[in-house]
């Protein structure tokens, strides 16, 4: 069995202002001692650089340099995959996307959950209650 991380839950490890930080940190320490593969897509990755990064949305950014350190001690991980879209994606897009409207901030969700359908990953854990949309996944809040 494999799982997906949410791009809040990198987010949260890095936020030393958010109430959520310890948790996130303990969360991901833990992952190296998962037996399971840790499945993380590139559109994930990308978005905890702009976030992270982001002076307007982290009261203490992270330097750019500390962010891509972060990502290479997640990549370093034990058992840890970075998903990429096979072959058929827009069509597994359409399928996945079929029985809603998906339009503005659910795309990028739609396009992590396509991800993982693809790659036949069923778990992710995420804060992000939009996932929950998604019938063939199974949501964890990893701070609950």
């Amino acid at each position: 069995m494999s799982y997906c991380v949410d791009v809040n839950v990198l987010l949260y490890a890095s936020d030393q202002a958010s109430p959520l930080n310890d948790q996130a940190v303990r969360f991901l320490e833990s992952r190296a001692q998962d037996p399971e593969l840790f499945c993380v897509a590139w559109s994930t990755l990308m978005g905890y650089l702009r976030i992270s990064t982001h002076p307007g949305i982290f009261s203490s950014p992270l330097s750019p340099d500390e962010a891509l350190g972060n990502l290479e001690a997640l990549l370093n991980l034990p058992r840890v995959k970075i998903l990429t879209e096979l072959d058929g994606f827009l069509e597994v897009y359409r399928e996945v996307t079929g029985q809603f409207p998906v339009r503005g901030n659910l795309v990028p969700d739609a396009h992590l959950a396509t991800l993982l359908r693809q790659h036949d990953v069923r778990m992710i854990y995420t804060t992000d209650t939009d996932f929950k949309k998604f019938d063939f996944l199974k949501v964890r809040n990893p701070f609950e």
